[in-house]
């Protein structure tokens, strides 16, 4: 039996001396709906977890009028039952609430029923202990005060003042997996993840975001892809391309080999998917910035998040691209709707009355970002203006570069974590890619999905994500 008291102690004496630094897979993935004036409130929640050592990531459908949360339906233990758990490529581990957790939601106002995970109830499940490999290998070493059959514990504080604390356990994930070209059948295997026992803030019982838990895409070893990998079913290499135009896209684990994707490096040593920003053209004009602005050392230079909505920029960068942009209209008047976006009045087309704005990175690969990319429409005859300032700052005071699904929608985004590489093109969401299966040299077709009247919960357009897997899984752990 465990107790839920010890296991807090450990949780805290953690947080004083350290802080939390041929097969394919389905996964049917959902968006809430949120109003325009959200979309800065998530964006600032998402910032404010950027200066934590964990947050959260995962967008979709770029359009802020549409925008919301992504939320896949997961399959655990056995029997088999479903949790919905946000999509994050910029967390680790995947965690769901558990039945020691008296206040965390049983409902969401997203309008589906949530469920507890319950470990005696599938006879799959095991419990980690402290002194588990695992366990140490998260926590770099032996946790203080361990004894036998206590359970690893997990503390995860947001920069926005929410929380999750819990244990890791072992069990069943069952998914779809891809036997053939757009053709699924279930699938199953064994991996770590956490068993919330407490959780506040935005994660808690209140919150209108409620959902049964997170899983997270990102480059630790405790997230499912690095477990996966570690075991040699698959490689760290994963895509997304998010269709802001009909909803949907596509998710992908695997070697890409179609579209070809020109890439570059990811800065080392990083939390997040930084890479190196060079300069920004406007209309053909490079702005005149400090040459240390996208610096990418100690903790700065350019974050790619698919969980913003946005694209922030340092005030100084902000200051000069606006006026570039409207160079060409001098005569519109701006107004603030919601206290929060400049908008303005504009019925014609916008690609062809603004300017194409370009990022260039190094190893000269560029961004092309168009005017109905960063002028989004608010309603019929009023634009308003994506770009914002950015209130995030690095550890010595700099302001971060942060690029959510304003620039990213409408393009094929490719993370080679084995080469640690990031690279995009632009590409038709709702059309397919092809993957290699690194164990049979077979290449499979990956579609896309918007499933848009399937559910009876649904608010707001789905995305269905595609995770191909490109080795065996079916080695479960014994």
């Amino acid at each position: 039996m465990m107790d839920l008291r010890y296991l807090l102690l450990i949780i805290l004496a953690l947080e004083i001396l350290c802080v939390a630094n041929g097969d394919n897979l389905v996964f049917q993935v959902e968006r809430r709906k949120t109003t325009l004036s959200g979309i800065k409130h998530h964006d600032h929640h998402r910032r404010g977890r950027f200066l934590s050592s964990v947050d959260f990531n995962l967008g979709g459908n770029g359009l802020p009028t549409r925008t919301g949360l992504y939320f896949t339906k997961l399959g655990l233990g056995s029997p088999k039952k479903d949790y919905y758990v946000q999509v994050d490529t910029g967390s680790d581990i995947l965690w769901v609430n558990c039945v020691e957790c008296s206040r965390c939601p049983t409902k969401s106002q997203i309008g589906m029923d949530l469920t507890l995970y319950d470990p005696k109830g599938s006879h799959t499940s095991e419990l980690i202990s402290c002194d588990h490999e695992f366990c140490s290998s998260t926590y770099d070493g032996p946790i203080p005060g361990c004894k036998a059959e206590t359970p690893c514990p997990y503390s995860i504080t947001y920069g926005d003042g929410s929380a999750t604390t819990g244990y890791y356990v072992r069990d069943y994930l069952t998914f779809d997996r891809i036997n053939g070209n757009l053709h699924t059948a279930p699938q199953n295997s064994s991996i770590i993840f956490g068993c919330g026992a407490v959780q506040s803030g935005t994660l808690g019982a209140s919150s209108e975001e409620a959902l049964d838990g997170i899983i997270g895409f990102g480059q630790e070893n405790s997230s499912v892809l690095s477990q996966l990998a570690a075991s040699r079913k698959v490689k760290k290499i994963f895509s997304h391309c998010l269709d802001n135009i009909r909803g949907g896209g596509i998710f992908a684990i695997g070697e890409l080999v179609e579209p070809k994707v020109r890439t570059t490096p990811l800065v080392p040593n990083m939390a997040h998917y930084n890479v190196v920003l060079k300069n920004i053209e406007v209309d053909g004009d490079v702005l005149q910035l400090p040459s240390d602005i996208f610096d990418s050392g100690n903790g700065k230079g350019t974050v790619i998040d698919s969980g913003t909505t946005l694209a922030y920029l340092p005030v100084i960068v902000y200051d000069q691209l606006i006026p570039k942009i409207f160079a060409r209209q001098p005569e519109l008047k701006l107004a603030r709707i919601e206290e929060q976006f400049k908008c303005f009045p504009y019925a014609g087309n916008v690609d062809g009355g603004f300017p194409v704005v370009k990022l260039h990175f190094e190893g000269s690969l560029s961004l092309t970002v168009y005017p109905h990319d960063y002028l989004f429409q608010y309603k019929a005859g009023v634009r308003c203006i994506g770009w914002q300032k950015s209130v995030t700052q690095t550890k010595d005071g700099k302001d971060m570069t942060l690029l959510g699904d304003l620039v990213l929608s409408n393009k094929l985004v490719l993370y080679d974590l084995e080469n640690m590489a990031i690279g995009w093109t632009e590409y038709n969401c709702s059309s397919s890619i092809k993957v290699k299966d690194a164990t049979t040299g077979i290449v499979h077709t990956v579609g896309a999905h918007n499933i848009s009247s399937a559910s009876t919960f649904l608010i707001g357009r789905i995305l269905s994500f595609f995770l191909l897997l490109i080795a065996m899984l079916n080695c479960f752990y014994n």
